[in-house]
Protein backbone atom coordinates (compact mmCIF):
# COMPACT_ATOMS: atom_id res chain seq x y z
CA UNK A 1 0.00 0.00 0.00
CA UNK A 2 2.80 2.34 1.03
CA UNK A 3 4.67 1.49 -2.31
CA UNK A 4 1.48 1.89 -4.07
CA UNK A 5 0.73 5.61 -2.40
CA UNK A 6 4.50 6.55 -3.12
CA UNK A 7 4.27 5.77 -6.86
CA UNK A 8 0.79 7.42 -7.01
CA UNK A 9 2.50 10.74 -5.31
CA UNK A 10 5.90 10.35 -7.76
CA UNK A 11 3.44 10.06 -10.55
CA UNK A 12 1.30 13.47 -9.70
CA UNK A 13 4.77 15.68 -8.91
CA UNK A 14 5.24 14.70 -12.56
CA UNK A 15 2.50 15.29 -14.38
CA UNK A 16 2.46 18.90 -12.53
CA UNK A 17 6.11 19.29 -13.31
CA UNK A 18 4.84 18.94 -17.22
CA UNK A 19 1.97 21.07 -16.68
CA UNK A 20 4.38 23.68 -15.06
CA UNK A 21 7.01 23.31 -17.57
CA UNK A 22 4.16 23.71 -20.52
CA UNK A 23 2.45 27.11 -18.97
CA UNK A 24 6.40 28.76 -19.21
CA UNK A 25 6.27 31.21 -21.59
CA UNK A 26 8.58 30.86 -24.90
CA UNK A 27 8.54 26.84 -24.05
CA UNK A 28 8.66 25.31 -27.49
CA UNK A 29 7.83 21.69 -28.01
CA UNK A 30 11.13 19.50 -28.39
CA UNK A 31 10.53 17.83 -30.95
CA UNK A 32 9.67 21.19 -33.35
CA UNK A 33 12.06 23.06 -31.28
CA UNK A 34 14.93 20.58 -32.36
CA UNK A 35 13.62 21.11 -36.18
CA UNK A 36 13.58 24.73 -35.83
CA UNK A 37 16.81 24.67 -34.60
CA UNK A 38 18.83 22.47 -37.27
CA UNK A 39 16.93 24.37 -40.12
CA UNK A 40 18.59 27.78 -38.93
CA UNK A 41 22.04 25.84 -38.23
CA UNK A 42 22.01 25.25 -42.32
CA UNK A 43 22.84 28.23 -44.12
CA UNK A 44 23.73 28.88 -48.35
CA UNK A 45 20.15 27.51 -49.08
CA UNK A 46 16.89 29.16 -48.63
CA UNK A 47 13.93 27.01 -47.65
CA UNK A 48 10.10 27.65 -46.22
CA UNK A 49 10.07 28.49 -42.97
CA UNK A 50 6.74 28.47 -40.96
CA UNK A 51 6.77 29.59 -37.10
CA UNK A 52 3.94 29.09 -35.14
CA UNK A 53 2.84 31.59 -32.19
CA UNK A 54 0.59 30.22 -29.01
CA UNK A 55 -1.23 33.08 -26.99
CA UNK A 56 -1.87 33.29 -23.28
CA UNK A 57 -0.11 30.74 -20.94
CA UNK A 58 0.24 28.55 -23.80
CA UNK A 59 -2.45 26.17 -22.79
CA UNK A 60 -5.00 27.82 -25.42
CA UNK A 61 -3.55 27.98 -28.52
CA UNK A 62 -2.37 24.07 -29.31
CA UNK A 63 -4.29 24.16 -32.40
CA UNK A 64 -0.97 25.80 -33.32
CA UNK A 65 0.95 22.63 -32.45
CA UNK A 66 -1.55 20.48 -34.51
CA UNK A 67 -0.83 22.48 -37.61
CA UNK A 68 2.98 22.84 -36.96
CA UNK A 69 2.49 18.97 -36.92
CA UNK A 70 0.17 18.64 -40.22
CA UNK A 71 2.67 21.22 -41.70
CA UNK A 72 6.57 19.48 -41.10
CA UNK A 73 4.56 16.14 -42.08
CA UNK A 74 4.98 18.04 -45.80
CA UNK A 75 8.88 18.35 -45.34
CA UNK A 76 8.43 22.00 -44.57
CA UNK A 77 10.40 23.25 -41.19
CA UNK A 78 7.72 24.26 -38.84
CA UNK A 79 8.26 25.74 -34.93
CA UNK A 80 6.12 26.83 -32.01
CA UNK A 81 6.84 29.57 -29.77
CA UNK A 82 4.99 31.56 -26.67
CA UNK A 83 3.85 35.23 -28.25
CA UNK A 84 6.01 36.85 -25.36
CA UNK A 85 9.21 35.86 -27.52
CA UNK A 86 8.25 37.18 -30.46
CA UNK A 87 11.32 39.74 -30.19
CA UNK A 88 13.96 36.90 -30.13
CA UNK A 89 12.16 35.02 -33.37
CA UNK A 90 12.05 38.21 -35.23
CA UNK A 91 15.73 39.09 -35.13
CA UNK A 92 16.39 34.79 -35.22
CA UNK A 93 14.27 35.23 -39.05
CA UNK A 94 16.48 38.60 -39.74
CA UNK A 95 20.01 36.83 -39.18
CA UNK A 96 19.11 34.22 -41.20
CA UNK A 97 17.57 36.46 -44.06
CA UNK A 98 20.90 38.07 -43.82
CA UNK A 99 22.99 34.91 -44.03
CA UNK A 100 21.31 34.36 -47.12
CA UNK A 101 18.29 31.93 -46.23
CA UNK A 102 15.36 34.08 -48.11
CA UNK A 103 12.70 31.52 -47.05
CA UNK A 104 9.97 32.01 -48.24
CA UNK A 105 8.92 32.96 -44.68
CA UNK A 106 5.48 32.37 -42.83
CA UNK A 107 3.72 33.41 -39.58
CA UNK A 108 0.72 32.15 -37.71
CA UNK A 109 -0.41 32.65 -34.58
CA UNK A 110 -3.78 32.36 -32.55
CA UNK A 111 -5.47 35.08 -30.18
CA UNK A 112 -2.44 37.32 -28.53
CA UNK A 113 -0.25 34.81 -30.78
CA UNK A 114 -1.97 36.59 -33.72
CA UNK A 115 -1.34 39.68 -32.68
CA UNK A 116 2.05 39.31 -32.09
CA UNK A 117 2.07 37.48 -35.84
CA UNK A 118 1.01 41.15 -37.64
CA UNK A 119 3.86 42.82 -35.32
CA UNK A 120 6.21 40.82 -35.96
CA UNK A 121 5.34 41.35 -39.52
CA UNK A 122 6.01 45.30 -39.19
CA UNK A 123 9.16 44.79 -37.40
CA UNK A 124 11.08 42.48 -40.17
CA UNK A 125 9.32 45.41 -42.92
CA UNK A 126 11.61 47.62 -41.23
CA UNK A 127 14.51 45.70 -41.45
CA UNK A 128 13.98 44.63 -45.06
CA UNK A 129 12.66 41.35 -44.86
CA UNK A 130 10.13 39.82 -46.85
CA UNK A 131 6.92 37.75 -45.54
CA UNK A 132 5.18 35.54 -47.49
CA UNK A 133 2.26 34.96 -46.06
CA UNK A 134 0.86 35.65 -42.45
CA UNK A 135 -2.34 34.43 -40.59
CA UNK A 136 -4.06 35.58 -37.50
CA UNK A 137 -6.47 33.06 -35.90
CA UNK A 138 -8.82 35.84 -33.91
CA UNK A 139 -6.23 38.37 -32.86
CA UNK A 140 -7.60 40.91 -30.68
CA UNK A 141 -7.24 43.61 -32.40
CA UNK A 142 -6.93 45.23 -35.97
CA UNK A 143 -3.45 45.61 -37.30
CA UNK A 144 -2.12 47.18 -40.68
CA UNK A 145 -0.42 44.84 -43.14
CA UNK A 146 2.74 46.15 -43.94
CA UNK A 147 4.19 46.07 -47.45
CA UNK A 148 6.64 43.48 -46.99
CA UNK A 149 3.80 41.21 -46.76
CA UNK A 150 2.53 39.41 -50.09
CA UNK A 151 -0.62 37.83 -47.99
CA UNK A 152 -2.88 38.03 -44.68
CA UNK A 153 -5.30 35.43 -43.98
CA UNK A 154 -6.94 36.90 -41.00
CA UNK A 155 -9.35 34.22 -39.77
CA UNK A 156 -11.91 35.57 -36.92
CA UNK A 157 -14.32 35.98 -35.25
CA UNK A 158 -14.50 39.81 -34.32
CA UNK A 159 -15.61 42.83 -37.13
CA UNK A 160 -13.34 44.97 -34.90
CA UNK A 161 -10.44 42.60 -35.31
CA UNK A 162 -10.41 42.88 -39.37
CA UNK A 163 -6.75 43.20 -40.61
CA UNK A 164 -6.39 46.77 -42.97
CA UNK A 165 -3.36 47.48 -45.69
CA UNK A 166 -1.15 49.28 -44.74
CA UNK A 167 1.42 51.89 -46.21
CA UNK A 168 2.97 50.10 -49.34
CA UNK A 169 0.86 47.22 -48.86
CA UNK A 170 0.20 45.58 -52.55
CA UNK A 171 -0.73 41.92 -51.71
CA UNK A 172 -3.64 40.01 -50.76
CA UNK A 173 -5.80 40.59 -47.64
CA UNK A 174 -8.63 38.49 -46.85
CA UNK A 175 -10.93 38.71 -43.77
CA UNK A 176 -12.82 35.71 -43.19
CA UNK A 177 -15.20 36.03 -40.76
CA UNK A 178 -16.32 33.10 -39.02
CA UNK A 179 -18.94 34.87 -36.05
CA UNK A 180 -21.87 33.20 -38.28
CA UNK A 181 -20.58 29.63 -37.36
CA UNK A 182 -21.81 28.33 -33.86
CA UNK A 183 -19.31 25.82 -33.46
CA UNK A 184 -16.60 28.16 -33.17
CA UNK A 185 -15.30 30.74 -30.73
CA UNK A 186 -11.94 31.87 -29.24
CA UNK A 187 -10.67 29.28 -27.67
CA UNK A 188 -11.65 26.60 -30.49
CA UNK A 189 -10.94 28.30 -34.15
CA UNK A 190 -7.26 27.40 -34.38
CA UNK A 191 -7.85 23.51 -33.88
CA UNK A 192 -11.42 24.18 -36.26
CA UNK A 193 -10.36 20.95 -38.89
CA UNK A 194 -11.74 23.45 -41.78
CA UNK A 195 -9.97 26.61 -40.80
CA UNK A 196 -6.53 24.11 -39.62
CA UNK A 197 -7.48 22.66 -43.60
CA UNK A 198 -7.85 26.47 -45.04
CA UNK A 199 -4.45 27.55 -43.50
CA UNK A 200 -2.82 24.34 -44.49
CA UNK A 201 -3.53 24.96 -48.40
CA UNK A 202 -2.30 28.71 -48.30
CA UNK A 203 1.43 27.30 -46.43
CA UNK A 204 1.94 24.99 -48.62
CA UNK A 205 0.92 27.35 -51.69
CA UNK A 206 2.84 30.14 -50.33
CA UNK A 207 5.79 27.83 -49.22
CA UNK A 208 6.04 26.37 -53.15
CA UNK A 209 6.31 29.67 -54.18
CA UNK A 210 2.53 29.19 -55.84
CA UNK A 211 0.82 32.31 -54.64
CA UNK A 212 1.82 35.17 -52.09
CA UNK A 213 5.03 36.10 -53.39
CA UNK A 214 6.75 39.02 -52.16
CA UNK A 215 7.23 41.60 -54.47
CA UNK A 216 5.16 39.64 -57.40
CA UNK A 217 1.56 39.50 -55.44
CA UNK A 218 -0.75 41.96 -56.86
CA UNK A 219 -3.39 44.07 -54.70
CA UNK A 220 -6.50 42.34 -53.44
CA UNK A 221 -8.30 43.38 -50.36
CA UNK A 222 -11.69 41.45 -49.46
CA UNK A 223 -13.63 41.26 -46.37
CA UNK A 224 -16.84 39.49 -45.07
CA UNK A 225 -18.71 36.89 -42.94
CA UNK A 226 -18.38 33.50 -44.73
CA UNK A 227 -22.04 32.41 -46.29
CA UNK A 228 -24.08 30.46 -43.64
CA UNK A 229 -25.71 27.49 -44.64
CA UNK A 230 -29.05 27.60 -46.67
CA UNK A 231 -32.18 27.48 -44.40
CA UNK A 232 -33.98 24.24 -44.42
CA UNK A 233 -37.17 24.71 -46.58
CA UNK A 234 -40.58 22.26 -45.52
CA UNK A 235 -42.32 20.12 -48.16
CA UNK A 236 -45.37 22.45 -47.22
CA UNK A 237 -43.34 25.60 -48.06
CA UNK A 238 -42.24 23.38 -51.48
CA UNK A 239 -45.26 22.92 -52.39
CA UNK A 240 -46.87 26.19 -51.71
CA UNK A 241 -43.77 27.98 -54.04
CA UNK A 242 -44.22 25.86 -56.75
CA UNK A 243 -48.11 26.39 -56.61
CA UNK A 244 -47.80 29.87 -56.36
CA UNK A 245 -44.87 29.96 -59.20
CA UNK A 246 -47.36 28.22 -61.87
CA UNK A 247 -50.12 30.32 -61.23
CA UNK A 248 -48.10 33.58 -61.49
CA UNK A 249 -46.87 32.16 -65.29
CA UNK A 250 -50.64 31.35 -65.94
CA UNK A 251 -51.48 34.85 -65.47
CA UNK A 252 -48.72 36.65 -67.17
CA UNK A 253 -47.82 34.21 -69.64
CA UNK A 254 -44.14 33.57 -70.89
CA UNK A 255 -41.93 36.26 -69.18
CA UNK A 256 -39.38 37.72 -71.63
CA UNK A 257 -35.73 36.80 -71.91
CA UNK A 258 -33.57 38.13 -69.06
CA UNK A 259 -30.19 39.18 -69.73
CA UNK A 260 -27.35 37.69 -68.30
CA UNK A 261 -26.26 38.23 -64.19
CA UNK A 262 -23.01 39.87 -63.93
CA UNK A 263 -20.41 38.51 -62.12
CA UNK A 264 -19.45 39.18 -58.96
CA UNK A 265 -16.51 41.54 -57.96
CA UNK A 266 -13.37 40.44 -57.16
CA UNK A 267 -13.79 41.42 -53.62
CA UNK A 268 -17.37 39.64 -53.26
CA UNK A 269 -16.04 36.35 -54.99
CA UNK A 270 -13.16 36.21 -52.49
CA UNK A 271 -15.00 36.22 -49.38
CA UNK A 272 -16.61 32.53 -50.00
CA UNK A 273 -12.80 31.28 -50.79
CA UNK A 274 -9.70 32.82 -49.74
CA UNK A 275 -7.25 32.58 -53.43
CA UNK A 276 -4.12 31.92 -52.18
Amino acid sequence: MAIRAAITGRTLRRLFAAASLLALPGFVMPAVAQNAKTASAESGASRPHVYLMRGLLNIFSLGMDQLAAQIESRGIDAGVYNHTVADTVVNNIAQEYRAGDHGPYILIGHSLGADAVMTMAQQLNRQGVPVALVVPFDGTASYAAPGNVACVLNLTQRKYAYMVPGAGFHGKLSNVDVSSDASIDHFTIDKSPRLQAKALSSVLQAAHGQTCRPGVTGSVVAAGKEPAAPKPVSTSESAASSTSTLSTSATKGALPPTSPTKNASPAVELRNGYAG
